[in-house]
């Protein structure tokens, strides 16, 4: 199914980027552009399958420099076509409702212009994969809280989420980020899943994270997200069984007298995105009704509760709680923005603040990537004060 969406999205990208070609180079130049993309493509498909298939064997150097080239290649394409297409559609707008001029054939010469679109489009590409993606922002909110004890005022944590270790975000790049984190001296920080994503990587990463514990005055706390679970969830289970890391699978830890930390399992019927499937939808609902139930046992009523849960759903049930804060990830923030909005809003919740009644979610956009590319959505530290 992974290798059927990925070739069908490649096969649109293609397609889009050869409907293109024609509207910025002559007839003869067209068709043997057609034929280098058309082989180009090919060859990058045949490889990105073929290594798919046989991952195992493949050095990890190659994964990373031809998974960045393949990348870069292909926005280029994307980015380049919907440019191309949308300058197609905003003149044909223009010529409906202005008197074409007659054709002269030394306007052909202006057509040089026309190398502004995949001049541009490299350079988006590139900006995205090598700036964007590594460029990890700083995020900051005020979480005011009804009743809030006086020596919880100010308390300040810090959220990272989706770090993926593996070919694009190395061990080096998760100790730089932690110790960034560390020196904001933050209260506490939370990691929200999908972090030990790679079997070799997993036990260094591990006892990288453990050794931060102490540089935080209440440590780091963490919960599992979906690919923990694709990675040998007990192998990284019985590493964090050695640490002072606070994993929580549905249970609760109190931080002080009045504030305790809540943390959630990743379902593991959660649908992928809102996929209007309502036997799993009901399923999930009820595992996330079970796993908040079996967190929250024992908590008292009157604490201030702050939930970590990898699905951005749980936010509801947050709220349904009156949680004061439902830290999420898991949407990587669809990778793609426009003026701090999700383009691709697959998720009910997708990036961001969710206020629901004086509840407060979060929904982090993740600090690693699907494939190594961001635009408009760059990766963030997020930091929270709890105000009364």
């Amino acid at each position: 199914m992974f290798l059927l969406i990925v070739s069908a999205l490649f096969g649109v990208i293609v397609a889009l980027a050869l409907a293109a070609i024609k509207f910025i180079f002559s007839e003869h130049l067209a068709k043997k552009f057609y034929r280098l993309f058309a082989l180009a493509d090919l060859a990058v498909l045949v490889v990105l399958v073929g290594g798919f298939m046989l991952r195992s064997f493949v050095p990890e150097f190659f994964i990373v420099l031809f998974g960045n080239v393949a990348t870069v290649f292909i926005m280029a394409q994307l980015i380049g076509g919907v440019l191309i297409m949308g300058a197609v559609v905003v003149r044909w707008i223009y010529r409906k409702f202005n008197k074409p001029k007659p054709f002269d054939p030394a306007r052909r010469r202006a057509l040089i212009h026309g190398m502004i679109y995949p001049a541009l489009s490299l350079a988006v590409s590139l900006y995205g994969n090598r700036v964007e993606r590594n460029r990890d922002v700083e995020n900051f909110y005020d979480v005011p809280i009804k009743d809030l004890p006086p020596e919880l005022e100010g308390f300040r944590l810090a959220q990272i989420s989706d770090v993926h270790l593996g070919a694009y975000f190395s061990l080096e790049r998760l100790e730089s980020l932690l110790q960034r984190i560390a020196d904001a001296k933050p209260d506490l920080l939370a990691i929200t899943g999908d972090i030990f994503d790679d079997v070799r990587m997993n036990p260094a990463a591990v006892k990288i994270v453990d050794a931060f514990t102490d540089k935080f005055k209440f440590g780091v706390w963490y919960i599992h997200g979906n690919h923990e679970h694709f990675r040998g969830i007990r192998a990284i289970e019985a590493e964090l069984a050695q640490t002072k890391i606070h994993w929580l699978v549905n249970r609760a830890e109190h931080v002080t007298s009045k504030l305790y930390i809540l943390g959630v399992d990743y379902p593991s019927r959660a649908p992928i995105t809102s996929t209007g499937d309502k036997e799993r939808e009901q399923l999930f609902n009820e595992a996330r009704k079970k796993f908040v139930d079996e967190a929250e046992a024992g908590v008292p009523d009157d604490a201030i509760k702050i939930l970590l849960a990898h699905h951005p759903e749980f936010i509801d049930d947050g709220a349904e709680r009156h949680f004061a804060l439902t830290l999420t990830g898991h949407t990587h923030g669809s990778q793609f923005g426009l003026f701090g909005m999700p383009l691709f809003p697959v998720f009910k919740y997708t990036r961001g603040v969710v206020k629901i009644g004086d509840s407060f979610g979060y929904v982090h956009v993740g600090n690693g990537s699907w494939f190594p590319f961001r635009l408009g959505c760059p990766p963030e530290i997020a930091y929270f004060t709890l105000r009364s």
